[in-house]
């Protein structure tokens, strides 16, 4: 008995095979202008730097204030002449920095890799703690719009960044101080910074559509009923919102500089702080964009700003 052929069928497969050939190419295509544009951009950064006098190494362990696509600080310090060795990566929260064997392992090989090159580093960058408190952590740390209570739980918050992202940024500041001992026999100098005064205003990574990341402070701040239907009442939940937003970044930088004070009256004084706050524009309702590319990370100009505050400290 013959098999009976559909008509068209062999016609039909011929199509989506082309069809899905097709979708290959060009799927192939966008990534190799994806490659070109890094390329193209790397170049750019090579070239600057190589017309800038070499200013030293720096290692770097750090979120996505150090590892941010296309331009971050550790890009813009490049650009000033400085070489980095980095294991920086956006999402990484601090305590994973600090607590975890596999993250520290990773460390010490950038460690080692400097070494073995015959050099020494001019400081080591942490950049830590964002990603603890923001995303799906954030609405914890705000009280309900119902409950006659003020929008930021100041006993959550302050438990939080006083208590757990202390004890991490104190570890993993003990970390990179024996590595530096173990490879270089010295103390090298330990710079961590603050954040500035984001704005929480529902933007992730480019506009945080789809897949894309973000937002991470907006939707804690709907969760709990500070963001109202009314369109024309938006701005003045913004701004009120950014006041909450102004607090809790308060509250890590007074960490960070009680804890750097805290070490160096025990003797370790070879870390530094650097506040950035007031570097960003942080006027609302829209002046704040020329330096925030979205909710917790700053645009190129941003960017190149806080590099040139972290250089100082260096």
């Amino acid at each position: 008995m013959k098999k009976r052929v559909r008509p068209g069928g062999a016609t039909a497969k011929a199509r989506g095979s082309r069809g899905r050939a097709r979708r290959s190419l060009e799927s192939f295509e966008i990534g190799v202008a994806l490659a070109g544009e890094v390329l193209r951009r790397r170049a750019v950064a090579r070239a600057s730097a190589a017309a800038t006098p070499p200013l030293g190494l720096l290692i770097a362990e750090g979120d996505s204030w150090f590892d941010y696509p296309f331009f971050d600080v550790l890009g813009c310090l490049e650009a000033r002449g400085f070489e980095i060795e980095s294991v920086a990566h956006k999402g990484d929260t601090l305590e994973d920095m600090a607590h975890e064997a596999a993250q520290v392992d990773k460390l010490t090989r950038a460690f080692e890799k400097v070494r073995a090159r015959g050099g020494r580093p001019r400081a080591i960058l942490l950049s830590g703690g964002g990603n603890d408190i923001a995303g799906d952590e954030f609405p914890l740390l705000l009280n309900h719009s119902r409950s006659g209570l003020p929008r930021l739980n100041a006993t959550v918050a302050e438990g939080i960044i006083d208590v757990r992202l202390r004890t991490a940024m104190a570890s993993l500041i003990g970390v990179v101080t024996r590595l530096s001992e173990a490879h270089f026999d010295a103390r090298v100098r330990v710079v961590v910074h603050g954040y500035d005064h984001a704005i929480p205003d529902g933007r992730g990574y480019l506009g945080g559509a789809w897949l894309l990341p973000g937002p991470w402070l907006e939707p804690g701040f709907r969760r709990k009923g500070y963001v109202p239907a009314d369109t024309r009442r938006r701005a003045s939940a913004l701004a009120s919102n950014a006041v909450v937003v102004r607090g809790l970044i308060d509250l890590y930088n007074g960490m960070l500089k009680r804890l750097v004070r805290d070490l160096a009256s025990e003797g370790l004084d070879h870390v530094r702080y650097v506040d950035l706050r007031g570097t960003l524009e942080a006027r609302v309702p829209v002046a704040y964009r020329a330096d925030w590319n979205d909710e917790l990370h700053p645009t190129r100009t941003g960017f190149a700003k806080v590099a040139a505050r972290i250089e100082r400290a260096i």
